[in-house]
């Protein structure tokens, strides 16, 4: 364009698209090496502009402090800032290298519908209306689980997908109301057998996606070993703090918060904060209620700056406080911290603190543990319903050896389940799967589900196996997390294109969204104010 007419511009608009002819030379003056172009310049013969821009309603920078709302409405220009895009990049990478192994693993790759047939997989699904089919609906996929099922039936003994996939849940750092899964199934194998292709796959993404080694096999722990070492079953295996049982060494004492725990069922457990006794007693305050919000009645604690100090040392004797720091392994300068209920609550109180208490102090390594749970429970008490429930959806296969204790003691059921952790997230969840018919039944109606409930939903399932059934199992690994932890982001929505936020709306779009009578009509819907 002419001067004139560029100088004209320029007093309207900041900010250009614009096309330059000219070379690429070497700077030949100081070299910038915060840029990638640091050390070139661009020297321009010809320069066009293309389009004239607004300035940005907030600095396209790396690293940004902009609120993240703001960059959220403006998540089009939010994507331009190169911490992003590299994130972004850097999926696309993982979901690349992806198809590449599967496919050199013999794997076929086949799409499922995204309307389907709303089954229970626990969470709520999201149903979509039928405007042929009035009063009937689509649900869409919390995962192609049954339909990978079926292509087992169907005699491709491999199978994976790219998998969307969605749930009506409530959401999280680490949670979005539709994502995406490395889905798979394969045909005549067992438990190792899924384990290690998927441990091969994550050693390829890992080196050559950020250079870093996994050392193969990773290790396998039980759930009942994680929840007694670390409160969890997705424990993050990069610091220590481990729970401590002091049950046995409390159960004679008078205090009465530990009395009333063990005398019903429960038990005494607690972890130590190595080098912590000085820690202020306002941040131990806020522990307290930390552990309150998950259940706990309290939270005894001990201070050992110059002496030991514990909460409770008016209740116990000398003897049974030293046996407790004995236990613990606690010295001067530690801190206690021990929850006294009923297992559960004890468990998951302290399986939590230990994280927080872990952060707070800034103790965690920056280093990748990858961790295998196996041997789930089939099923779990509720206290309330006083009912053994299914752990897990209703095709998982119990161990063989347990299938004797399906009708007489459910406790004592294992399910052929495995989850994969890295970090104190979950990776993937899968299982091999039932293909007798008449274990399959049994398991419908450990979920309670009458005959008329199992032929409407899993009807056609049913009925595929009748012709036969290869084993079979899988699972799914969810790219978005993987790609989360690969870039060491904090969230999910920061290696999503066009992410939700907390209370799934998508601020861009301004989505979900009012539609039209007329709409809602042709659907036969009628909207109804819950007010009304």
């Amino acid at each position: 364009c002419g001067e004139e007419s560029f100088a004209k511009a320029e007093k309207l608009r900041s900010e250009f698209v614009v096309a330059i002819t000219g070379e690429v030379a070497k700077r030949g003056g100081a070299v910038n090496e915060n840029l990638a172009t640091g050390d070139i310049e661009v020297i321009a013969k010809d320069i066009r502009i293309l389009a004239e821009a607004d300035t940005p309603p907030f600095p396209i920078e790396e690293n940004s402090k902009t609120k993240e709302d703001l960059r959220l409405k403006y998540r089009y220009l939010d994507l331009r800032r190169p911490d992003l895009q590299k994130n972004i990049m850097m999926r696309s990478k993982v979901t690349t290298l992806v198809r590449s192994f599967m496919a050199d693993e013999g794997f076929i790759e086949i799409e499922t519908p995204t309307l389907c047939k709303s089954t229970p997989e626990g969470a709520r699904d999201y149903l979509v209306p039928s405007r042929i089919h009035p009063g009937e609906f689509y649900a869409l996929p919390q995962s192609p689980q049954i339909y990978k099922q079926l292509l087992m039936c169907s005699g491709y003994d491999r199978y994976f997908q790219i998998a969307r996939c969605y749930r009506d849940e409530d959401l999280r750092a680490d949670r979005q109301p539709e994502f995406t899964q490395i889905d798979m199934e394969l045909s005549f194998v067992d438990v190792d057998d899924v384990i290690d292709v998927n441990e091969r796959l994550l050693a390829k993404l890992f080196k050559e996606v950020i250079g870093v080694d996994v050392q193969l096999p990773i290790q396998r722990m039980t759930y009942k070993e994680a929840m007694e070492r670390f409160g969890s079953d997705k424990p993050d295996l990069r610091f220590g703090m481990e729970l401590c049982d002091v049950t046995d060494v409390v159960k004679d004492c008078e205090f009465v918060v530990f009395k009333n725990a063990i005398e019903a069922g429960g038990s005494v457990r607690g972890i130590n904060a190595e080098g912590q006794g000085a820690m202020p007693r306002k941040k131990i305050d806020a522990l307290v209620d930390f552990a309150k919000g998950y259940g706990a009645k309290g939270l005894a604690y001990v201070r050992w700056v110059d002496e030991p100090n514990a909460s409770f040392k008016k209740f116990m004797s000398e003897e049974e406080l030293s046996a407790i720091y004995e236990r613990l392994g606690a010295e001067k300068g530690d801190v206690i911290l021990i929850v006294a209920d009923k297992n559960s609550t004890v468990l998951s109180t302290l399986g939590a603190l230990r994280l927080v208490v872990a952060k707070r102090l800034d103790i965690i390594p920056d280093v990748f543990k990858f961790l295998w749970i196996v041997d789930f429970p089939f099923f779990e008490y509720d206290e309330e319903s006083g009912e053994w429930l299914a752990m897990h959806h209703p095709f998982t296969m119990p161990k063989e050896e347990c299938l004797q204790y399906l009708d007489t003691d459910p406790s004592k059921v294992i399910a052929k389940a495995y989850d994969l952790t890295l970090n104190g997230v979950e990776l993937s969840s899968g299982s091999m799967r039932i293909t007798d018919y008449e274990l399959q039944q049994k398991m419908f109606k450990a979920l309670k589900l009458t005959d008329e409930e199992i032929e409407a939903k899993f009807g056609f399932l049913v009925e595929a196996y009748k012709y036969g059934a290869p084993p079979h199992g899988g699972m799914g690994i969810g790219l978005d997390r993987v790609t989360m932890l690969m870039c060491k982001a904090d969230s999910l929505r920061d290696v999503t294109a066009f992410p939700k936020v907390q209370n799934a709306s998508e601020l861009m779009s301004a989505c979900p969204a009012e539609v039209d009578d007329e709409s809602l009509e042709v659907l036969g819907i009628k909207v109804v104010n819950k007010e009304d």
